[in-house]
């Protein structure tokens, strides 16, 4: 009998609620698929809102200036783990806790940023996933002077204060040597600014551009694959998202495939892992992708060996 009784009572015991916190350095309405995505990692995993965990979610609606301020918010409710979607947040609570456990859904460039050791050993209270972008740009380019005929000359639209774009260029630059192709940086780092740098573009003549990532650009995705449809120049950008919204092409990192790999670094944590010892994981998923419409729009052809030569 006294097991009988024991085994309610057992049954009745409260159930741990995990609080994750989630740093977006973009606006929620810009992250909708990838916030889905990693709630539906969760829940593949056995986790349930409202029941065994509450996500604590902010964003900075692509103004780095209110990064700091959100992530000691999040820190203060103290979370068992904090997500952080790109660099600027994951400096920004690195920043502001050395205990609580850090996860990058992903990042341009982890040792370079010195959020991690190694990839292979963190050391530290950050792990996650590596976008390896900036080793993309080359093939960017690449893809470009397949895409559009007689390519030589491309624009590179980008801030030189958003981390990895730096490296990007670096890599840029090598694929243009290989390539014959010249190059212009234009270094764009405000919305009000896109439009010029866009018709700056057009006045060097450019056969293409070339966008690198930047928080801002992807907070207004719209807005800016607008401006690139209008000036007509073909214009390769850095994931599907802004190919969705009109953009011509984008080559790069499946960021639904990160996001949903990035709840299980939340379960390994939540079971006792540390991440100075899980990891950083590099991607497993490219996608080249291209607006047909948009190329038809702006008289644009595009080769049959672009989409031959990506399927194995």
């Amino acid at each position: 009998m006294l097991l009988t009784l024991c085994l309610p009572a057992q049954a009745q015991q409260p159930m741990k609620v995990a609080r994750i916190g989630v740093l977006y350095s973009v606006s929620s309405s810009s992250v909708a698929s990838r916030a889905e995505a990693f709630r539906q990692g969760l829940r593949q995993l056995g986790y349930v809102e409202g029941k065994n965990i509450v996500i604590e979610s902010r964003f900075g609606e692509g103004k780095l200036d209110r990064i700091p301020a959100l992530a000691a918010e999040l820190v203060r409710l103290k979370p068992d783990v904090i997500i952080t979607s790109g660099p600027s947040p994951t400096r920004a609570v690195k920043e502001a806790t050395v205990t609580i456990p850090i996860v990058m859904a992903r990042d341009l460039d982890p040792v370079g940023n010195g959020f991690v050791a190694s990839l292979a050993r963190p050391g530290g209270n950050i792990t996650g996933l590596s976008m390896l972008a900036p080793e993309i740009s080359g093939k960017q380019l690449e893809l470009l002077k397949e895409t559009v005929p007689k390519l030589s000359r491309v624009a590179i639209l980008g801030s030189s204060a958003t981390p990895g774009n730096a490296q990007a260029m670096r890599e840029i630059e090598t694929a243009a040597g290989a390539f014959a192709v010249k190059l212009q940086s234009l270094n764009v780092a405000a919305l009000k600014d896109v439009e010029t740098g866009f018709r700056a573009a057009a006045d060097w003549a450019a056969d293409a551009v070339l966008v690198l990532g930047s928080a801002i650009y992807a907070s207004h995705r719209k807005r800016v694959t607008d401006i690139g449809l209008k000036s007509r120049v073909p214009t390769i950008y850095r994931n599907a998202e802004y190919v969705v919204v009109g953009g011509l092409m984008s080559y790069g990192v499946n960021l639904i495939d990160l996001d949903r790999r990035a709840a299980t670094y939340v379960d390994k944590i939540l079971r006792g892992a540390k991440p100075a010892a899980l990891p950083v994981e590099q991607p497993t998923k490219f996608e080249l992708v291209i607006n047909l419409k948009t190329a038809k729009q702006i008289g644009l052809t595009i080769p049959q060996n672009v989409w031959l030569e990506q399927i194995e």
